[in-house]
């Protein structure tokens, strides 16, 4: 058991080693050698893991699309307020992301020219931001004249925005930098009887949105 244990914080310390290196230097610029010295381990224990740096990109890539899923949630189809939701979970995810280089690793290799991988994170955002724009429009919380593709393509660009700006200047991350982009996006896309109670800010269920995942949700199993 307790060889078992130290294999999964090896893994779990490759990943996290792997997602730095590569926020830092992009996946072509990475070596294997950067890897191993952030992690502490020796070439051995990495390809007792992992095939190669491939294998290690797409396991940051999973444990990152976990902790998206874990940061969004699902979006049930009766939800009484999804426009608040939506601005809620965009305070979430850029809060996290100012803080997980694990989260921002992977997004960032779905934006790398060097990457081949498939996890998408940018694409796994926009799915659920149209789910949940989706259950708005149904529920009339949506402005007549808004395009549904449109306020998609905005809210999706504008929040994965947030994550490639704050590479060089965490202000980006800022509260009120979220908060700014949808005082001013609110106006457009919300219905008038929605309009008034949607905080641009975030709701006071904000604060349990954000939450670390547990080890088991946020990190896969070892082999």
């Amino acid at each position: 058991m307790a060889q078992q244990d130290r294999a999964v914080r090896t893994r779990q310390e490759l990943i996290r080693s792997a997602a730095e290196v590569f926020g830092r230097g992009g996946f072509a610029d990475s070596s294997v050698s950067q890897i191993c010295t952030r992690a502490g381990v020796s070439h051995g224990a990495l390809h007792f893991h992992f095939r190669n740096k491939q294998a290690l990109g797409e396991a940051v890539e999973a444990a990152a699309a976990r902790t998206l899923l874990h940061v969004t949630g699902h979006v049930p189809p009766g939800h009484p307020e999804p426009l608040q939701l939506l601005v809620d979970t965009s305070h979430a995810l850029v809060a996290r992301l100012s803080r997980d280089p694990l989260l921002r690793a992977g997004f960032g290799l779905g934006s790398d020219a060097a990457w081949r991988g498939g996890a998408l994170l940018a694409r796994q955002w926009q799915d659920w931001v149209r789910l949940t724009l989706t259950v708005a429009r149904r529920q009339g919380s949506l402005a007549a004249d808004v395009v549904l593709d449109d306020a998609v393509q905005a809210v999706t660009a504008v929040v994965a925005g947030f994550e490639v700006l704050g590479r060089d200047d965490a202000r980006w991350y800022a509260r009120r930098a979220v908060t700014s982009f949808w005082r001013l996006t609110l106006p457009q896309l919300a219905a008038e009887a929605v309009r008034a109670r949607t905080v641009a800010a975030g709701s006071s269920a904000l604060a349990s949105r954000d939450a670390e995942p547990a080890l088991d949700d946020a990190w896969p199993t070892a082999r």
